[in-house]
């Protein structure tokens, strides 16, 4: 891809940028592993901006791996809360236990104990591991993918396995040997802020020169854009129960059904497995079939609770594209069951919940005089 005088003009450049110009960001000042760990597993699919807030509360309440290893499951899902994708947030409790037990509290420098802790696959491992402990381990994610696509003007789709390989091997001969943390967070860097999907910013490159994407005249046709898979259309429809005194009904996280993979419309998935209002899949009759499910949570209530349709509410969950019709169901108290919690639905953010079921929750508050102030705790 590059000769070797091109390859040593190519480090200088981009170090030279990225150490002038790098974001100043709150795991950017320390060399701590814990904390580097965690902001990695918050940026998996996540924006930067999104993550900072979730990273500063997670560490003022957890500051060390035995502070979360040791802490209840539901207190780390509920300051997870928000940043969807929350089996990271188990995987990382999971790992924090992992190395408590088998690593004397330290984060191994290993690679091989590394990737065999829960959720740290082959890029966040060498991400925490150059970064922490400056080890030779060259980052390769889709940001590294693209800058190393135009930097060489390649076709093809990159996540095909061969060429995904390919990728890593061209990484790990670009990473610059005496600062390995430094260049792996620029070629990030440069993916991220500089050399963007769309419309990249080629006269702020600091390697622009180098690139024959550029020099083809259409860096942004590099790489090529891979095939999306097709969306699927869910629709479910949830029951917000609301009693004069403010009380609302939860149901507890559903728990894993082995092996098997959930269907596209699995309630229990969509939802996080995480407290959640009764919600149920729709076949036919969203309304019909919602006064069953309730039927059958609430069977001395069957035929009494009035259903108030409320705004529906839409959202999306990678290829599924969800539309929830929520019902608001005025009941003078709410019963004690199991596996139920009833709480006041002012102090609703206080549990771990999903994206969805705080935009039920807001969609239902929409015509409150309180809603304002609750609203704004559950603000994604």
């Amino acid at each position: 891809m590059l000769t070797g005088g091109e390859v040593k003009n190519f480090r200088k450049q981009l170090l030279l940028w990225f150490r002038q110009f790098q974001r100043d960001l709150p795991w950017r000042r320390t060399k701590d592993p814990y904390r580097i760990w965690i902001s990695e597993i918050m940026l998996q699919q996540t924006r930067v901006a999104a993550v900072i807030p979730y990273y500063e509360r997670f560490l003022a309440r957890f500051p060390d791996v035995r502070a979360l290893a040791e802490a209840p499951q539901e207190e780390v899902l509920r300051l997870w809360s928000g940043l969807g994708y929350y089996s990271r947030a188990r995987n990382l409790q999971k790992a924090a236990q992992q190395i408590v037990q088998q690593h004397g509290e330290q984060f191994p420098r290993e690679e091989k104990a590394v990737l065999a802790l829960p959720g740290i696959g082959p890029y966040t491992g060498a991400a925490i591991l150059s970064i922490a402990f400056e080890a030779r381990h060259a980052v390769l994610d889709g940001n590294v993918a693209r800058v190393l696509a135009r930097l060489g003007a390649l076709r093809g789709d990159l996540r095909e396995s061969r060429r995904w390989q390919s990728l890593q091997k061209t990484a790990a001969e670009l990473l610059d040997p005496k600062s390995p943390g430094d260049w792996n967070q620029a070629m990030m860097e440069l993916g991220a802020m500089v050399c963007t999907p769309h419309s990249p910013k080629c006269l702020l490159c600091p390697v622009a020169n180098l690139c024959r994407a550029r020099r083809s005249g259409d860096p942004e046709s590099f790489p090529e854009k891979r095939k999306k898979r097709e969306g699927v259309q869910i629709v479910l429809a949830a029951a917000v129960f609301f009693t004069p005194r403010g009380q609302t009904l939860l149901l507890s996280p559903p728990r894993e059904k082995g092996e098997r993979k959930p269907a596209a419309d699995d309630v229990a998935t969509l939802v996080s497995r995480m407290w959640h209002f009764p919600t149920v899949a729709i076949r036919k009759h969203a309304l019909t079939e919602l006064r069953s499910f309730v039927a059958d949570l609430l069977p001395a209530q069957n035929g009494v609770l009035p259903f108030e349709p409320l705004a529906r509410v839409r959202h999306a969950v990678t290829y599924r594209n969800v539309t929830v019709l929520p019902f608001r169901v005025a009941i003078a108290k709410i019963p004690h069951i199991r596996g139920t919690k009833s709480i006041p639905l002012k102090d609703f953010s206080k549990l771990p919940v999903s994206n969805l079921t705080r935009k039920i929750a807001r969609a239902a508050l929409s015509e409150s005089a309180a809603a304002p102030e609750i609203r704004s705790k559950l603000q994604l």
